[in-house]
């Protein structure tokens, strides 16, 4: 499994800047979520590439069984 890194930085102002790194497809978004609501308003987004992939999970089928 790739090393998945979430760094934040404080600027002197107040705000928050987070960057995540080695998340694909939606796992990023759904990762930081309660971190951002904890934060407050999300101002600004911009996503990587990484976000443009398709993580191995979003192409698994659904293993879910119903009996």
């Amino acid at each position: 499994m790739p090393q998945r890194t979430l760094r934040f930085r404080i600027r002197q102002d107040g705000i928050v800047e987070e960057t995540v790194e080695g998340v694909e497809g939606k796992l990023c978004h759904q990762l930081t979520e309660s971190l951002e609501e904890a934060l407050g308003v999300v101002q600004q987004r911009k996503s990587t590439s990484e976000a443009f992939l398709e993580s191995q999970k979003d192409l698994q089928p659904n293993s879910a069984e119903i009996h």
